[in-house]
């Protein structure tokens, strides 16, 4: 071997041992089937170490997790409203942009905002909407409209659909719904009107088959449920799932002319993470194109990411639910930080609605 030769293999072997050590674990502590498989193959071809993944299903979960002193993640990836709690917590390290450079790939529209001003904590990941799925044969045999959150809350139209509707287990997000559907802003924090919410809920809840903030996807696919008030890719899923059962139905996403929820997921690095080196190269190698491309061609999810356009599926690209109009893009609302009498405020009523 020359020595040019020689240089350029030890050029690659030392760039391939910058990025971690062959022990190296990545612990990544995610939603549930958040990130596709073949990307963790790929981070873990390119860096030589391995990924371990372990999941939340809402962001109370996590919340708690930490808070209480739980150790050893690298990456978390919370919704942007729980950022600000986290960081000023202390449970957060600053992200080093130097380290970043393919921060550059996020729309504007995404950074900057008031949950992480300068994104000093968080980094873009993925965005989800809430909203209804629902099955359009039982729908339209029941001649039922999908437009309102009316759908979840109504008395007179869970008459037909008794026992055949899920709500999230997420008191952030069905208090959220109820709001909407009164005519206020999601994050609405006046007790009296908080209460009208609880009213609502409760009306309804006799209806509903159960509180889910997962597996109402297979129920959905499966056509044991007929409506699921959920996030943007799971109803994506559950459409995929009922199309690979060979099922005479279709699941539809339904976008309430109440207006919704946005959800922006980031991805953080918990500020006692183990390996921080390798959480970073692990951020920045999730925003480049193919690989933010590969969670929305996967699930569905909304894409905050300018370079992952290039990679997207066309008829994901072009569905409305995931890729809102502007015109719908204004009706929705991404969801507030609460100080810690709105937590026990907000606490309080999901304990009076679980009890009632």
């Amino acid at each position: 071997m020359n020595a040019t030769k020689l240089l350029l293999v030890l050029g690659a072997v030392l760039a391939l041992g910058a990025c971690a050590k062959k022990e190296d674990v990545l612990s990544l502590y995610n939603w549930n089937q958040y990130i596709a498989p073949e990307t963790v193959e790929r981070f873990e071809k390119a860096c030589g170490c391995k990924v371990q993944q372990s999941f939340y299903s809402d962001n109370s979960e996590l919340m708690a997790k930490i808070t209480g002193g739980a150790k050893g993640y690298d990456v978390l990836v919370p919704t942007s409203n729980y950022v600000s709690d986290l960081a000023k917590g202390g449970y957060l390290r600053p992200i080093d942009k130097a380290k970043v450079a393919n921060l550059k790939n996020i729309m504007p529209a995404y950074l900057n905002t008031e949950f992480d001003q300068g994104n000093q904590y968080s980094v873009p990941y993925a965005y989800t909407i809430t909203m209804l799925g629902y099955n359009d044969e039982k729908i339209k045999e029941l001649g039922i409209p999908v437009d309102s959150w009316a759908l979840i809350f109504d008395p007179k139209i869970l008459e037909k659909l008794k026992g055949r509707v899920t709500v999230l287990d997420s008191p952030d997000e069905l208090t959220a719904a109820a709001l909407l559907y009164l005519g206020y802003s999601a994050n609405e924090r006046d007790p009296a009107k908080l209460e009208q919410a609880k009213q609502v809920i409760l009306k309804a809840k006799p209806y509903w088959a159960a509180f889910k903030a997962s597996g109402y996807i297979e129920l959905l696919a499966a056509g044991d449920i007929w409506v699921a008030h959920g996030y943007s890719n799971d109803i994506y899923g559950a459409d995929l799932g009922a199309q690979q059962a060979k099922k005479s139905f279709r699941i539809k996403h339904a976008m309430p002319k109440e207006g919704a929820v946005l959800a922006l997921d980031a991805m953080v690095i918990a500020k006692d993470a183990p390996h921080p080196e390798l959480a970073h190269k692990f951020v920045d190698f999730m925003l480049e194109g193919q690989n933010s491309a590969d969670l929305t061609n996967m699930l569905g999810s909304g894409n905050p990411n300018s370079a992952a356009m290039a990679f997207i599926k066309p008829e994901i690209k072009s569905m409305a639910a995931v890729f809102p109009d502007a015109e719908t893009a204004k009706k929705l609302e991404m969801l507030k930080p609460m100080d810690a009498d709105q937590r026990r405020q907000l606490n309080q009523l999901w304990t009076e609605i679980k009890a009632g």
